[in-house]
């Protein structure tokens, strides 16, 4: 009786926000914004792509190499830290949230928006174990703030939520693959239900639906690359078995706790940058630097394979994952994870691309074990990568069925359970070792004469 009566309720509150014109007018906006958005996502993206490009494709080629040589990202770091120590010691907004604080920073102040790109930019095309979605969505955010004055930004907090997560959709529409995951991120993030969340969804999908177009026509329009998320070729799926499961669950568990540590290191070592920033900025991306190069040097490969967000990289993977001996899996995932939870700390950037290789390297290693497929593993550590970084399992679900496409059907059932083992582990691991730090951080009780 209380559902039926609470029904009718919901359903009048709903017809409320929907009859409203100042919410209509709202959803005009929304649609208006999505296409300047997109278009300045669409040449971020751009822009970024083709840095990378010069630096780690065209500019060793023009000096006689066939692929970057040990040593390339050493001078290329070198000019990342203080490119961004500048930009968050000197500009507004400090260039952005830093990474390691994850995707629950709120939306940035509009000034704040030309240090986010100038330090993403620099962190992102000079080898920064970073993505580009979280300039994406900062981006996104401040710049659909500026419609709206600062004296009514102020007054209307629930008007700043809306519009900074239309923002957030519209500028991230296509970086994952598919705007629906930009929608289902949105109401994740919001964690809202009954009319409000239809009051956040409905211009947040406005926004992502005219972004994907745009970025969809622009693209064939003018032939530039993005560089997005995707994997065009994945190794052909079987119908998971017991041991897929009996191997991909604990699997699932360990990539949320190597996910967790590595965020946590980070956010620590955050801390001590953050004493003296510029300085221990520059010399953080030296450290990356030098991973970096460790890797190339100890596997004789290309160490752009463990630089820059992963997403080459994972395409790689996919397409020809027996073409990776397990050794340079392996020192793959130990350099570039130790140079992510570096980066995290001190560069601005995204933390969830690096994520996903470093699952899928993971899992793709040990796709050797018996009763393990190769496309199981992938399955597993994108989910399980997916879900320990954004801390969403739906989203960290969806995300992993859609880059695996016409192979997805089959792993569906291992994609949803490695993503809630994954989420599960992974909260408990930060909850624990939270309620450690806690505990270590008060002061010592001493106990009183009259109680001694």
């Amino acid at each position: 009786m209380e559902q039926q009566a609470s029904e009718p309720t919901e359903t009048r509150e709903l017809s409320q926000v929907l009859r409203d014109s100042g919410y209509r007018k709202l959803l005009v906006l929304a649609t208006l914004l999505g296409v300047p958005l997109s278009l300045l996502a669409f040449g971020f993206l751009t822009l970024e792509h083709a840095a990378q490009n010069g630096l780690w494709e065209h500019l060793p080629h023009q000096l006689g190499y066939a692929d970057p040589p040990w040593w390339w990202p050493l001078p290329l770091l070198a000019v990342a830290g203080p490119a961004v120590a500048w930009v968050v010691t000197r500009l507004p907004g400090n260039g952005g949230h830093i990474p390691a604080q994850g995707m629950v920073a709120g939306p940035p102040a509009p000034l704040a928006v030309p240090g986010i790109i100038v330090a993403g930019l620099a962190s992102l095309a000079l080898g920064a174990v970073l993505g580009p979605e979280a300039p994406l969505t900062a981006m996104g955010a401040g710049l659909a703030l500026m419609t709206v004055r600062s004296a009514r930004r102020a007054d209307s907090p629930q008007l700043v939520a809306v519009l900074a997560a239309t923002g957030s959709a519209a500028a991230v529409a296509t970086v994952f693959g598919s705007p629906i995951v930009a929608a289902v991120l949105i109401i994740e993030l919001a964690g809202l239900g009954g009319p409000s969340l239809f009051a956040l969804i409905l211009p947040c999908l406005l926004a992502a639906g005219v972004g994907a177009l745009v970025f969809t026509g622009f693209g064939a329009l003018t032939g530039l690359e993005t560089g997005g998320l995707a994997l065009p070729s994945v190794p052909p799926s079987e119908t998971p078995g017991v041991g897929d499961f009996l191997w991909g669950v604990p699997l699932a568990a360990v990539i949320a706790c190597v996910v967790v540590a590595a965020m946590t290191f980070g956010s620590k070592l955050a801390d001590w940058v953050m004493r003296r920033t510029a300085m221990r900025i520059v010399l953080c991306a030296v450290v990356v630097g030098v991973l970096l190069a460790s890797y190339g040097l100890v596997t004789g490969r290309s160490p752009g394979e463990a630089a820059l967000s992963g997403q080459a990289t994972l395409a790689e993977l996919a397409a020809d994952p027996h073409a990776w001996p397990v050794s340079a899996l392996i020192w793959l995932f130990l350099f570039k994870g130790l140079a992510w939870a570096v980066s995290l700390a001190a560069l601005r950037g995204g933390a969830v691309f690096p994520a996903l290789l470093l699952g899928s390297a993971l899992a793709t290693a040990c796709s050797g074990f018996p009763g393990f497929g190769v496309t199981s593993g992938l399955a597993v550590g994108l989910a399980a990568a997916t879900a320990a970084v954004m801390r969403l399992p739906v989203t960290g679900t969806i995300l992993a069925v859609l880059l695996l496409g016409t192979e997805a059907p089959g792993q569906v059932a291992l994609i949803i359970v490695s993503s809630v083992v994954s989420f599960i582990v992974g909260e408990l691991v930060r909850s624990g070792w939270s309620a450690a730090a806690s505990e270590s951080a008060e002061p010592p009780t001493h106990p009183t004469p009259a109680t001694a």
